[in-house]
């Protein structure tokens, strides 16, 4: 008689191996952001690495002149729309547009998971960025759209492993929710790190990865701060795969450090409410 494997189990063997191979990263979005890690970069450096991918080109230029971003003319070509935008805003639609697609799964219970950590790592990014203004640090408000946009990567690369075994047959298990939601609690921080390691993504976005729920952070760390508050506030106002609307944002310690107001508070929570899907 064969026994079969523990679903968590089988879920650490897909973990063991190279966790590139996982499909949760467009290769050129994050070829982009290595490539803002340099300081001797051009805007034809970002070109040629968008030319690589026109459907992702494409896509850019309709979050550009989204509602979100668009000034007072369309943007018609990628150059354009750096010169109107930065490097870092379009490295960030890149990921942006290229992540949403992989947010799928024809599994119900995890396509409902997807659909709800899209929503929730979008109005994440947006509050990150709006926080990061409204405390007076405007310098990262586009790393912090992208701390916000990645920080629970791993909870997608978990459903990703999931759907994976589900549809390879290699378990038989009938997924429960809550069976789902203990596997991506207990597991989304660890890989979540390895994963941006793996793709030598920014150690400031790792580190995100890994400290937007524990306790004892780096209150220091401004970036992470904004991330974890937006986090906290996505999960309040039920843009959350778990919401409790019971949080008191005020009492926080990130509130604490950033100095934000009662009315301040307020605001981010419309704000989060109000994030859309940026025209993609």
């Amino acid at each position: 008689m064969i026994t079969e494997k523990p679903i968590i189990a089988l879920i650490q063997e897909h973990l063991a191996g190279d966790l590139s191979n996982l499909p949760v990263f467009n290769s050129v979005a994050v070829r982009l952001q290595q490539t803002l890690t340099r300081h001797d970069f051009t805007i034809e450096d970002v070109l040629e690495l968008i030319s690589e991918d026109q459907s992702l080109a494409s896509k850019i230029l309709k979050v550009a002149n989204s509602s979100y971003y668009a000034g007072l003319s369309k943007v018609a070509i990628i150059k354009d729309a750096i010169v109107r935008l930065g490097a870092q805003e379009i490295a960030n639609m890149a990921m942006m547009a290229s992540q949403y697609e992989t947010y799928q799964s024809s599994n119900e219970i995890l396509n409902q998971k997807m659909v709800a950590l899209w929503g929730h790592a979008l109005s994440c990014a947006v509050g990150a960025k709006w926080i990061a203004r409204k405390a007076g640090y405007p310098a990262i408000a586009a790393e912090a759209f992208m701390g916000g946009l990645l920080h629970d990567i791993g909870k997608l690369a978990l459903l990703k492993v999931m759907d994976d075994i589900i549809r390879s047959g290699e378990s038989s298990i009938i997924l429960a929710e809550a069976l789902v939601d203990e596997i991506l609690i207990s597991l989304h921080e660890e890989v979540g790190y390895n994963l941006m390691r793996s793709w030598n993504l920014p150690e400031s976005y790792a580190a995100i990865s890994v400290y937007h729920h524990k306790q004892d952070f780096d209150n220091s760390n401004i970036l992470l701060v904004s991330v974890r508050l937006a986090n906290m506030t996505c999960k309040k106002v039920g843009k959350d795969i778990i919401p409790d609307e019971e949080i008191s944002l005020v009492s926080l310690p990130e509130v604490q450090t950033l100095g934000l107001k009662e009315i301040t508070l307020a605001e981010l929570e419309i704000v989060v409410e109000d994030a859309g899907d940026m025209g993609i």
